[in-house]
């Protein structure tokens, strides 16, 4: 037994009670944005073929994952994100469903991979996508949504930024630039690990995707544009990428929002299956990894066998948005006080309590009641220290008179609780 750790596995996390506080507040905030943008929650298993994922992502996806063979020679993984099962789901109904569709789920996710500040092994990541609509209002949606949730965990509006960005302008640009559209994804899936390797790396890589020295350098020098103005001035009239982003910043300045959005033509998304908009929020100061980050994918349902169909959708994990609001709110987390703590002196006031707590609780109040016989002093420091509204305390005196007395634990103040 000395050789058992205590420690969960590498990667992974244990949630004591005040870990949960946390993850019950950005999880209540998930599902309350969801809610309020009329997304439907959906789940699925945690196992997933990897046929589908390797169909998505390629087969090198084996080496981020926990991948593994069942007891009858089954390839399976532990999912890295929700999408591909997602399109899996919508394929199997796909002629049943009544689209377009809203579906929101939390997911717990594994990949295996280096961890950093921000990273685990396994996280939890809210998903929403809208599925069966081409409209421009989808990534306002979802964007709404997400904002949402921020604003209901408590980070304020100066502390983050959403960078977006454009595949399809950037296709745009390259093949004005002269780079032939099938060696566009390729530029992305290099691009994409800029600030991760140094630009000469990431020159050797479209080098050896065949791309001129001409070429590289006009790629670069794509990304050196820092404005959508800019960005419209070298796409020309009528781009329909950026007639796209434009129409997204009027919604969002309608939907109250649009001081969060920064175009940024370095943000591309590592997945390949993206089409259009892309979008990842930061912290301003970029201390941490992506909080969310999601856009167009009009080409994955058609890539799991499904019918070609326009969806968009993004991932909001847990784990940078709680290191955010730590440091944001501080170490113990912000809980509003609720319901009541009840405690008595002697076994002879047990059973009163109990038929108070089971009253209160009816009347639809939390209790947490006391297991055992407490001083008032140890009874009320236990009290204080929770987040109970009410301190209840039973004695001989409040047998006797009938009445207990509910002390309101932030203002000091007392109401009667009759016993009978």
């Amino acid at each position: 037994m000395s050789d058992i750790s205590f420690e969960p596995p590498r990667g992974m996390r244990d949630f004591y009670p005040e870990d949960m506080a946390w993850r019950n507040r950005v999880f209540d905030a998930w599902r309350a944005a969801a809610d309020a943008f009329g997304f439907q929650p959906y789940d699925a298993c945690v196992v997933e073929s990897l046929a589908l994922l390797q169909r998505k992502s390629g087969e090198e996806v084996s080496e981020q994952i926990y991948a593994f063979e069942d007891k009858s020679g089954r390839a399976l993984a532990l999912r890295p994100e929700m999408t591909p099962t997602l399109a899996r789901m919508v394929a199997a109904r796909q002629g049943r469903l009544h689209f377009p569709i809203k579906w929101s789920a939390i997911a717990q996710c594994f990949r295996y991979e280096r961890m950093t500040r921000g990273r685990k092994r396994e996280h939890y990541q809210l998903n929403l996508d809208i599925i069966g609509s081409d409209d421009v209002l989808c990534e306002a949606e979802l964007l709404g949504a997400a904002v949402n949730a921020v604003r209901r965990m408590g980070l304020p509006d100066d502390a983050w930024r959403i960078h977006l960005s454009s595949r399809a302008l950037l296709g745009e640009l390259l093949a004005k630039s002269g780079i032939p559209a099938a060696q566009h994804t390729a530029v992305f899936m290099a691009l994409d690990k800029r600030g991760k390797i140094s630009d000469e790396d990431i020159a050797d890589l479209l080098r050896n995707e065949g791309l001129a020295q001409s070429a590289i350098d006009e790629t670069f020098r794509l990304l050196a544009v820092d404005t959508l103005d800019g960005a419209a001035a070298l796409a020309g009239a009528g781009s329909p990428a950026i007639a796209r982003l434009r129409a997204l910043i009027a919604l969002a300045e309608r939907m109250g929002y649009a001081h969060l959005l920064q175009f940024d033509i370095s943000v591309i998304r590592g997945l390949s299956y993206y089409t259009g908009i892309v979008f990842e929020a930061f912290d301003v100061q970029r201390r941490f990894r992506a909080i969310f980050g999601g856009g167009r994918y009009d080409s994955l349902l058609a890539l799991v066998g499904g019918k070609p169909t326009p969806a968009v959708g993004l991932g909001f994990g847990d784990v940078v948005i709680g290191e955010i609001l730590r440091d944001a709110l501080g170490d113990v987390c912000p809980t509003p006080r609720h319901g009541y703590a009840l405690g008595y002196m002697t076994e002879a006031e047990r059973a009163a309590a109990v038929s108070l707590a089971a009253r209160l609780r009816a009347d639809g109040h939390p209790v947490n009641l006391a297991l055992l016989p407490q001083k008032p002093k140890h009874f009320f420091a236990q009290a204080g220290a929770s987040t109970a509204q009410f301190a209840v305390f039973l004695g001989p005196d409040d047998l006797a008179a009938g009445i207990a007395k509910a002390k309101n634990l932030d203002t000091r103040e007392s109401v009667d609780l009759p016993l009978a």
